[in-house]
């Protein structure tokens, strides 16, 4: 037997499987590497632009935009390398703006200002602001992309000589990736543009490691040409403890690309084959909700057979994170009608719930999670209690469907670890 130990808020959940139906525990590569100061390296190397120095040459109001709390992007240690720059060219702790990119997420709490700012956030929070997508009076309108999505942004991008953008970069499910220009759209962009370039999301062309071509990236990078101070940017690529593998700064757009191709190396990862069965686990911070633990399922689902079993393990700590995506499910019968609805009007959400009931077509998706079950079964979400259970039973279902020895796949990181089956030469 093979016991597997996966997380589980700030517990362990176990797992027993027989050798013979284990596929395999799939998670992010490593990425070894011998330096101990990844990012101040990256500051030192810039890609693509002037120095850090040169960029904060004359400077006198400094902004930088940060991820929220649903991102495990290692902020404090960013501020860390950042803020001696600062110092130096002596921009004061009054003249800093750290603008928070929340995009229709609710604000920072107060809680999370340490997860955001650690050891900085006694003297660093009086300078935060959480973006908020809804507030108009704190919106400008400055065009519109190629695709008709309107460019409305936070005017804070208007007030400061200088921005500075940090993030993570990471496979994401419909926007390709993570980091670099979704720092602007959505991360600081009002409701309506953050609900125009989601409805893309709908697209086929929009899905995990896709640039080219995927209508949501086109209209992030449209955004970028309307902001008018300089921009200098600090991406930074975890590993699967979630530590820092890699760092790049510099140019917006070529320190994102540049992140990418680490990111791929770490976060796709060959399978041989789907499984019968897949557990697809959402970790802290992802685990937050269901909405952003549907990057497990999305990941999860790529790695299982149609007709299989699909398990979510996320705790969905905070509930759903959104009502509407959940409001279209539960009042549809079954996933076609549900997809059916989304087709008459599209609603921010609504593209969670498209790619949840795709899947729920192509397999049964369970849920071990804190949601109430009568929540869960309304999205075509079978719950679960005991993952051990739940295993053996799918894996019986498995067999009782003509398998007569059914495979288990796990992703200890479902959100962010995207499977690929490997093509037998």
């Amino acid at each position: 037997m093979k016991h597997i130990t996966l997380p589980y808020l700030q517990e362990a959940l176990s797992l027993e499987v027989a050798v013979s139906n284990l596929l395999g525990i799939f998670e992010p590569n490593d990425l070894t590497t011998s330096n101990e100061n990844i990012i101040t390296e990256a500051l030192r190397n810039p890609l693509g632009s002037e120095s850090l120095d040169a960029f904060l040459e004359g400077a006198k109001r400094v902004l930088i935009i940060i991820n929220d709390a649903t991102r495990p992007t290692p902020t404090p240690a960013m501020l860390e390398a950042l803020l001696p720059y600062l110092q130096k060219h002596q921009i004061a702790d009054t003249e800093i703006t750290i603008l928070i990119a929340t995009g229709a997420h609710r604000g920072a709490t107060e809680k999370e200002f340490v997860q955001l700012l650690g050891k900085f956030a006694p003297r660093l929070t009086r300078c935060c602001v959480s973006h908020d997508a809804r507030q108009t009076e704190d919106l400008i309108h400055l065009g519109d992309t190629r695709n008709g999505t309107p460019i409305i942004l936070n005017k804070r991008l208007f007030a400061s000589e200088r921005i500075i953008v940090t993030g993570s970069v990471e496979p994401h499910y419909f926007a390709g990736f993570t980091g670099g220009r979704k720092a602007f759209l959505p991360g600081v962009a009002s409701y309506e543009t953050i609900t125009e370039n989601h409805k893309l999301a709908l697209s086929n062309r929009a899905h995990a490691l896709a640039l080219e071509g995927n209508p949501v990236h086109e209209d992030m990078m449209d955004a970028l040409p309307h902001i008018k101070a300089p921009i200098f940017s600090l991406m930074a690529v975890l590993n699967k403890e979630q530590q820092v593998a890699a760092a790049t700064s510099g140019d917006l757009t070529a320190a994102f690309h540049a992140a990418v191709e680490v990111a791929k190396e770490i976060f796709c990862v060959d399978i041989p084959q789907k499984a019968d069965v897949v557990v697809s686990v959402a970790k802290f911070p992802m685990d937050i909700n269901l909405y952003q633990s549907q990057k497990a399922i999305d990941n999860g689902a790529l790695a299982t057979k149609d007709g299989g079993t699909l398990i979510l393990v996320s705790s969905c700590r905070e509930g759903l994170g959104d009502e509407e995506f959940a409001k279209l499910l539960s009042g549809a019968d079954t996933p076609q009608k549900a997809i059916s609805k989304i087709e008459q009007g599209y609603k921010l959400g609504y593209h969670k719930a498209a790619k949840m009931a795709a899947i729920s077509q192509r397999m049964q998706v369970q849920g071990l999670t804190m949601l109430k079950d009568a929540t869960l079964a309304g999205l075509f979400i079978e719950p679960v209690h005991d993952l051990q259970e739940a295993v053996d039973r799918a894996l019986e279902r498995a067999r009782q469907n003509g398998v007569p020895e059914p495979k288990l796949l796990v992703l200890p990181d479902g959100c962010v670890t995207v499977p690929n089956v490997k093509q037998v030469q």
